[in-house]
């Protein structure tokens, strides 16, 4: 791990490192969305990156800083799936062993993604497991590098490339607001970084699943807070259980604030995404714009950005959703 913090700096020297790599993925404008809202609304869809989620962007930019003799003794990560699988795919572009400690339960179209790269799979119980224990062990076992979801200065700067793509395809248009997913905070934080130079006007949110609002207590306590240990939401991207010690300051002093959606209204989005978009979004990956849809930021006459953050929704799920048969 590197020990100067992450910076705006490290976040265009990213960009270099990820460039013809990670894909630049499209900003998406719907008249229809922006006719329901009331204003302009600009959709970033990092379900169509590499892997399918913003994840790779990341753990790319880390993975491919590995020296030769770091690359033979192989990279240990831990995730609830997407960071799993953007590690699986960059290091198998690298040529190096990734061995991933993922939740039991994980949806199993995440798992069998990671494995599909040639990654090895650890499963764990994340009520009563830690998974940074295990990770820390198998890296200390095994000698291996470890790849941490988000508390990585070089991670938290892939993730920042995201802003810099939109910025530029959003070209003369002025963003009042921009919507994010946000969990242990590192794609948040990287946008944070960018935001913070390019467009200081700029509202973030953040936004995550009720019951896993560890952002929301954070930033009301001004220190870093867990959450009440609870259900599990759908939104299985969104349940890390405190905001990481990188991310949270450069969240703490760039946020607007942190928004909580219910699961009920992450399907909607997610409905939505499908039958209005034509976008396949999972649920963690919608909370921005779930959001959006409730109305929790004003929109009318204002132009919005929301980051779709991932695509890698269970089948079983999916199909629930759009069928109309899932119930919160």
């Amino acid at each position: 791990m590197r020990d100067a913090a992450p910076s705006f700096e490290g976040v265009l020297d990213a960009a270099r490192q990820i460039d013809g790599v990670a894909v630049r993925t499209p900003l998406i404008e719907s008249p229809a969305l922006s006719e329901r809202v009331g204003g302009r609304v600009l959709l970033k869809a990092e379900t169509m990156q590499v892997a399918g989620a913003f994840k790779f962007r990341g753990a790319y930019n880390r993975i491919s800083r590995l020296t030769e003799e770091e690359r033979a003794r192989g990279v240990v990560a831990f995730s609830s799936g997407n960071h799993a699988q953007g590690v699986a795919a960059a290091a198998k572009m690298m040529g190096t062993n990734a061995t991933i400690v993922m939740p039991a339960d994980s949806p199993a179209i995440k798992i069998a993604g990671v494995r599909s790269l040639g990654g090895e799979v650890r499963l764990y119980d994340r009520w009563k497991e830690s998974r940074e224990a295990i990770g820390a062990a198998l890296a200390a076992e095994r000698g291996s590098v470890l790849v941490p979801p988000f508390d990585d200065p070089f991670v938290i700067e892939g993730q920042g490339t995201t802003a810099l793509e939109l910025l530029d395809q959003a070209g003369e248009a002025s963003l009042d607001q921009l919507l994010c997913p946000c969990s242990g905070g590192g794609l948040m934080a990287g946008i944070n970084l960018v935001l913070e130079a390019r467009s200081p006007a700029t509202e973030a949110w953040g936004v995550e699943p009720e019951g896993f609002d560890d952002t929301v207590r954070s930033l009301a306590a001004g220190e870093r807070m867990g959450h009440p240990e609870g259900k599990p939401s759908i939104c299985d991207a969104l349940q890390t259980p405190i905001p990481g010690v990188l991310t949270f300051p450069i969240n703490q002093r760039a946020l607007k604030g942190a928004l909580t959606i219910t699961d009920a209204e992450a399907a909607d989005a997610v409905r939505y995404a499908f039958r209005t978009l034509k976008l396949v979004v999972e649920p963690g990956g919608a909370a921005g714009l779930a959001a959006l849809l409730a109305g929790k930021v004003e929109t009318k006459g204002r132009t919005t950005a929301v980051i779709l953050s991932g695509g890698n929704i269970d089948p079983a799920l999916f199909s629930a959703i759009i069928e109309d048969r899932f119930e919160a």
